[in-house]
């Protein structure tokens, strides 16, 4: 396929962590995100937090099969977890990131962070989804990710991260939930390199957590107090609008760009590794 090389492709892009479909109410319905992401318009969306068969608390559902089929999106997803099930009878349970698209998902993998183990933090494993998505004829890397509160681990993730990137010209996108505001020393170096979405828009204020909520019975309410979800592009896009959706359906407010592609590859010449995206949905 081959896209009209005097068109400019705009992608909307979305990063939003769902916490496996538990809303500030602490009831758990996929649904209710489904339709946020529906609502929204992205054509590829970043997803954290993210269940396959993983317990009771998302009724064993492969909670990525079912938001590629109720979307209608491709999709391709990054088991952190992988444990075994409580029960012989059942898949493993996995916990992770996925990436829905609406256009073809060509090469998926998922890369494990660098841990650093601390008997203060959760040792959980981290990662990054990286996924080559093919719009109008060019490639696309996207590079989705939820990484970790200790502070050390955080560096070396992003240059992990960066590292990944680095590995082909393809114009980049980083989007996930970082566990650090934009001021973070750690993140300077992204800023440089990389455009902010919500800096580059001068909304550097939209905070994305924890999302805003009124329990009716106690009376007690949350509202956001920082910003810890990002969507980052490099220089081959310009940045439309950005916007955080105000929603309660997690506990992070899911955030949105438009990008518009400025700098095309010729991905006719190019060959990409070999590998099968997670699950594949027209």
């Amino acid at each position: 396929m081959q896209g009209d090389a005097n068109k400019t492709p705009v992608v909307k892009v979305m990063s939003f962590n769902i916490a496996h479909g538990m809303g500030m109410d602490g009831k758990v319905d996929l649904e209710r995100a489904a339709r946020v992401i529906e609502q929204s318009g992205a054509t590829i969306v970043a997803l954290q937090e993210v269940d396959r068969y993983f317990s009771s608390r998302s009724f064993y559902m492969d909670q990525v099969e079912w938001l590629s089929e109720r979307l209608g999106m491709y999709a391709a997803y990054g088991a952190n977890l992988n444990q075994a099930p409580d029960d012989n009878e059942r898949p493993n349970r996995q916990y992770g990131n996925a990436t829905l698209s609406r256009y073809p998902i060509k090469y998926a993998e998922n890369h494990f962070l660098t841990q650093v183990i601390a008997d203060t933090y959760s040792n959980e494993q981290r990662g990054v989804l990286e996924t080559i998505i093919e719009v109008e004829g060019t490639y696309l890397k996207v590079l989705n990710t939820h990484l970790a509160l200790k502070d050390e681990e955080l560096e070396m993730s992003i240059q992990e991260i960066f590292d990944i990137a680095g590995k082909s010209h393809f114009p980049k996108i980083i989007a996930g939930d970082f566990n650090a505001p934009p001021t973070h020393r750690h993140l300077v170096h992204l800023h440089r390199v990389m455009t902010d979405v919500f800096l580059k828009t001068k909304r550097g204020d939209a905070y994305t957590y924890p999302s805003p909520y009124e329990n009716q019975e106690t009376g007690e309410s949350t509202r956001p107090m920082t910003r810890i979800d990002y969507i980052f592009a490099d220089h081959g896009f310009e940045v439309g609008d950005a916007e955080t959706i105000e929603t309660a359906v997690s506990d992070h407010m899911p955030i949105t760009a438009e990008l518009v592609w400025t700098q095309k590859n010729d991905s006719a010449a190019i060959v990409l590794p070999v590998a099968q995206p997670f699950k594949q949905k027209i």
